[in-house]
């Protein structure tokens, strides 16, 4: 037997049809092994940085099964990601299953011609990539463990940092407060309506924007007085070039603002289209395409569009740590114009489609006119309009969405003679700069050399869900526990978090990838001043007083000042007599109530004192010596039972729950018994016959499911819990 090794099970379904049964082919289901939660355990500092890996929780039975099948087999293949964690993935399953002078096969897409000529050229773990991913690795760990129990210590318990997150938080908050202190100027906008000789409407706008009420009367009474006409008309023919096929970030840029796609989202998509064999793969900052590719692109293109509109074009990476042998991202087949199984997978196959078809077609031309008007009194500004003319679609013939709304002009002459129908004013203020978009940190991240293609989704994805930034609507808005953060990272680590430093450490990531770098040495040469740093912090004083609250804000206990502090939920006043007096109020002045003590003891660790607090979904009975204790009373009257008995320990109910992405079930039994599931149970046990339970009933809770669902597995690795692919099969 012959085994292949990918990390995805639909992509090993895949590969395997393209081998007609030659090889059996598995999936390790991602990362099989990480460092451990604990840091003196994960990381042989002195040693030379030499991280201890144990198997990731959940996976001793994938790495059972792929051992067990490395044994019996004559040969075995590595297949995981053409990238640095493909390649860290690879070195992984082969450390674990023992697999002696492995090697590696790279498919950069997967269709039956690409994957059959990979299976010829085999090569050897890359142990300069893996060891840049394991860098990379260890790094992240050491600078987020250190920093973190620093933010602990000195901020407030439970908030984190991280190595590459910080710089892209500290971008965010620099743009927060360059809009808080921008001070907004009044300016007036002077449109003017005219017609042509020929009744033809023209709106024209000054090209002065006054800044005092006087300008724009004097404007007003000499345009109303004056006499109008056309006094230059330029005419310049514009060619407009393609833009180069997509990259990770150009991708998620433009699944951002076409799409309204997340930069996760686009990621998970596109992988999905990658394994199905749709598209190249996805993780790459090269623009570049193989000849093959391009001769099946110009067919298309000569096919829908004639050859009129093909322009054979290479495009020039601009990264200069991009890998030329990876291409920018294409469908595997030109001439298919849409694919996926999902309309989220059909719209972004579209985009790329249509992105990389424009690429190798002609310019679009247009002719780009200016009409230029005046009444010729002295004092009065220019009034001007800009719009154009398209000549030869070009690539815009298939990318319609990239032509914009150009404003069509009529055909005019200088010297002619225009009747004034409307003149006016309107107003306005200068507005402060924008915030970022998801695409726009992408852009931001990779223009500063933050961060590479495979990381920038998970960055953003990071601090958002460790609440340091949210999401209104497109734009992403710093919190107030981000800016406290970010306030105290660039106050006593602006070195080791500025976007210098991180991009050049990413520079040396790249040379040891390249094998230029030493790993121990570019570990120890950032480790030994960091330690040092961080060290020298441990006598600054707690950063909890933010600043005095609002004059006149009095504690509602004592009537003495208060002062503002960071929450897990936000900013609060609290008093400055704090732990005094515990008089509290809201960052808008109501008044809080502090613990109330319920006169029982705290069951767990004895020497505590039950209390009732307030919490983000009411108040809630625990232990006074919290974090020391985290003992929280089961309140089970404001817990809806649902009369189904837990499956797991036979001894607790299904109970409702809200957590934080809202209502969800699990066992009264907690945290004796774990069982959670998304739904409300029905009370009946999935019954469907599971072969990796030997031929055995799943035995899982089925839940409530959707109007075209009705009811569902509770378990994601059962096929029941997705009835609509069974029903496929």
């Amino acid at each position: 037997m012959k085994l292949l090794i990918v990390e995805s099970p639909s992509k090993a379904k895949t590969i395997e049809k393209y081998l007609d049964n030659e090889y059996r082919v598995v999936a390790s289901i991602g990362h099989i092994r990480d460092l451990p939660k604990n840091n003196k355990k994960a990381i042989d500092i002195e040693g030379g940085f030499v991280p201890h890996y144990e198997i990731s929780p959940g996976k001793e039975k994938v790495v059972s099964e792929l051992k067990s099948l490395a044994k019996k087999s004559d040969e075995v293949l590595l297949a995981t990601d053409p990238d640095r964690e493909g390649e860290a993935i690879a070195w992984h399953v082969a450390e674990t299953c023992g697999l002696k002078k492995p090697k590696r096969v790279l498919f950069y897409e997967i269709t039956p011609s690409a994957v059959k000529e990979a299976m010829k050229h085999p090569r050897d773990l890359d142990e300069h990539l893996r060891r840049a991913q394991e860098a990379r690795r260890v790094l992240d760990r050491l600078v987020g463990y250190d920093l973190s129990g620093l933010i602990w210590k000195k901020v407030r318990y439970g908030l984190s940092a991280g190595r590459v997150q910080s710089p892209a938080l500290h971008i965010l908050v620099t743009r927060e407060l360059e809009i808080r202190a921008f001070k907004p100027e009044a300016y007036w906008v002077l449109t003017a309506d005219v017609t042509t000789p020929k009744g033809e409407l023209i709106t024209l706008t000054a090209t002065e924007e006054p800044r005092n009420e006087a300008r724009v009367e004097e404007i007003l009474a000499l345009g109303k007085k004056g006499s109008w006409k056309v006094t230059d008309v330029k005419e310049t023919e514009v060619a407009k070039r393609p833009r180069a096929p997509f990259t990770t970030s150009t991708l998620q840029q433009a699944a951002s603002s076409r799409l309204g796609f997340s930069p996760s989202r686009t990621m998970r998509v596109a992988q999905k289209l990658y394994e199905n064999g749709h598209i190249t793969y996805m993780r790459t900052d090269s623009t570049s395409l193989s000849k093959e590719a391009i001769g099946t692109i110009a067919n298309a293109v000569e096919s829908e569009f004639g050859k009129d509109s093909l322009s054979i074009r290479q495009y020039k990476t601009r990264s200069k740590n991009a890998q030329e042998a990876h291409e920018a991202i294409r469908p595997t087949r030109a001439d298919k114009k849409t694919a996926g199984t999902t309309d989220e997978e059909k719209k972004l196959y579209t985009l790329i489609r249509v992105r990389t078809l424009a690429s190798q077609m002609s310019d679009a031309r247009t002719l780009r006119t200016k009409i230029t008007a005046n009444t010729g009194d002295e004092g009065m500004p220019d009034f001007t309009v800009t719009g154009s003319r398209l000549l030869f679609a070009g690539w815009l013939a298939l990318d319609t969405a990239a032509q914009g709304e150009d404003t069509m002009l009529p055909k005019t002459a200088a010297g002619e003679a225009l009747a004034l129908k409307d003149l006016r004013s309107e107003g306005k203020e200068t507005l402060p700069p924008n915030r970022y978009s998801e695409a726009g940190l992408v852009k931001e991240l990779e223009k500063r050399g933050i961060g590479r293609p495979s990381t920038y989704a998970s960055i953003i994805k990071t601090i958002v869900d460790r609440g340091y930034v949210t999401k209104d609507g497109k734009a992403l808005v710093p919190t107030e526990t981000g800016e406290v953060v970010d306030t105290f990272l660039s106050e006593h680590f602006q070195d080791f978090v500025s976007d210098t430093f991180t991009a050049e450490m990413e520079n040396k990531l790249d040379d040891i990838a390249e094998g230029t770098r030493d790993y121990e040495e570019t570990l120890r040469e950032f480790y030994t001043p960091f330690t040092k740093e961080v060290k020298s912090k441990d006598k600054l004083e707690k950063m909890t007083n933010l600043g005095d609250a609002p004059e006149g804000t009095v504690c509602p206990k004592c009537g003495s000042k208060m002062i503002v502090k960071l929450a897990k939920n936000g900013k609060f006043l609290s008093c400055s007599r704090f732990p005094e007096c515990d008089g509290a109020r809201t960052i808008d002045g109501k008044e809080l109530e502090g613990p109330k003590e319920t006169g029982e003891a705290c069951p767990k660790c004895k020497d505590g004192k039950l209390v009732e607090r307030d919490g983000r979904f009411g108040r809630f009975v625990a232990c006074s010596n919290y974090p020391k204790c985290k003992y929280i009373k089961k309140d089970e009257s404001s817990m809806p039972t649902t009369g189904v008995k837990c499956p797991v320990c036979n001894k607790g109910e299904m109970v409702e729950r809200r957590g934080r992405y809202g209502i969800f079930y699990s066992c009264s039994n907690y945290p004796d018994c774990k069982n959670a599931i998304k739904s409300k149970p029905t009370g009946k046990l999935c019954e469907y016959i599971r072969e990796d339970k030997g031929g055995k009933p799943c035995g899982a809770l089925m839940m409530e499911g959707t109007k075209t669902i009705p009811e569902r597995c509770s378990d994601k690795t059962c096929p029941n819990h997705n009835p609509h692919k069974l029903e496929k099969k």
